[in-house]
C-alpha cells in the first residue's frame, strides 16, 4: 500500500518561518511582475553580481524549482514520490531568469535630522520596519534593471515610498504566538505565577521585530525569535524582582514579615558564614 501524505501545519521550522516572513515583506513591496517577488541570490551591492554569484543564483533557483515541483506532485498524487524525479539542472537556467536582491537604502527618503548622531546609512534615512532592498534582473540586452522595491507603493519607476502599504500575515502571527507559547512551557520559566504576563510581553516583542529579520545575514529566524522571547521573559522577571524588593523593604520598615524569598535569602546569607557551603538550587 502506498504511503499517503498527510499535510501538517508546521509553525516552528525555519523553512516555514522564512516563507511567512517573505510573504509578509512582499506586501510592503512593488514589482513589475508578481514572479519577480522571489529572489535567487542576495548581495549588498550591484557590483557583487559576477560569475560566482550568478552560478550561486542558478543553483538556488534550481533547488527552489525542484522542491516546489516535488511538493506539488506529492500533494496532487496523495503519496510519496522520489524527489530525484523533479531535479532541475542549474546549467539549464539562463541569466535572464535570475532575480537578485540588493540590500540598499537608495530608494528610502533622506531624513538626516531623525537622529542627532548619524553613525550608519540607516540613521540618515526614513525609519523602516525591516532592512530595505531592491530586486534586479538581466533584460534581453544583458543589462541589469530594477524590477522591484521594498517599502514602495505604485509603479516601480513612478511610485512613492510607503511603510503603511502592507502588514504582517495572519500565518506569521500564529507562528509567533505558537513560539511564545512553546517557550513559556520551558521548565525554567513555567513555574512563575506571572507567566501570562511574560508570554504577553514576548508576543508583543515578537510582533514589533518580526520583519526585522535579515535574510542576507542568516537563514535561521527561529534562533532570532527565540532570543527575542528570552529577552522579553527576562525583562518581566527583572521588573517583578525589582518590585518585590521594593515591597519587601516597605514591609520590613513597617515591622512586618517580608516575602518568603527575602526570608530565605537572609537565612542562606546568615548560614553562609557558619562554615558550610550552601548551593543555590534555583
Amino acid at each position: 500500500m502506498a504511503d499517503h501524505v498527510v499535510p501538517k501545519a508546521k509553525y516552528l521550522t525555519n523553512k516555514e518561518l522564512l516563507k511567512a516572513i517573505h510573504a509578509s515583506k512582499n506586501t510592503f513591496c512593488s514589482y513589475t511582475k508578481p514572479e519577480y517577488g522571489f529572489y535567487d541570490c542576495i548581495v549588498t551591492d550591484i557590483g557583487e553580481i559576477n560569475e560566482d554569484t550568478i552560478n550561486d543564483a542558478k543553483q538556488s533557483r534550481a533547488t527552489r524549482l525542484s522542491r516546489a515541483a516535488h511538493e506539488k506532485a506529492q500533494l496532487e498524487a496523495g503519496k510519496k514520490i522520489p524527489a530525484i524525479e523533479f531535479e532541475v539542472d542549474y546549467h539549464s537556467i539562463s541569466e535572464n531568469e535570475l532575480v537578485f536582491r540588493i540590500m540598499t537604502f537608495d530608494h528610502i527618503p533622506l531624513q538626516p535630522d531623525r537622529k542627532k548622531t548619524v553613525k550608519t546609512v540607516a540613521d540618515a534615512r526614513a525609519k523602516v520596519n525591516f532592512p530595505p532592498f531592491q530586486h534586479w534582473k538581466f533584460n534581453e540586452n544583458k543589462e541589469l534593471v530594477c524590477v522591484g522595491k521594498s517599502h514602495w507603493d505604485g509603479d516601480v519607476d513612478t511610485g512613492h515610498f510607503s511603510i503603511t502599504k502592507g502588514k504582517m500575515s495572519n500565518l506569521l502571527g500564529k507562528m509567533l504566538m505558537k513560539l511564545a507559547d512553546r517557550y513559556s512551557s520551558r521548565s525554567n520559566v513555567r513555574g512563575y505565577t506571572y507567566i501570562d504576563e511574560m508570554r504577553g510581553q514576548a508576543i508583543l516583542q515578537l510582533s514589533q521585530v518580526a520583519l526585522q529579520f535579515d535574510e542576507s545575514k542568516s537563514s535561521n529566524p527561529f534562533s532570532f525569535y527565540t532570543q527575542c522571547c528570552t529577552n522579553a521573559f527576562l525583562r518581566v522577571i527583572n521588573i517583578e524582582k525589582r518590585n518585590r524588593e521594593i515591597r519587601d523593604d516597605i514591609l520590613e520598615s513597617a515591622g512586618l514579615n517580608p516575602s518568603h524569598t527575602r526570608m530565605n535569602s537572609d537565612t542562606y546569607g546568615e548560614r553562609a558564614n557558619d562554615g558550610y557551603t550552601w548551593v543555590d538550587v534555583d
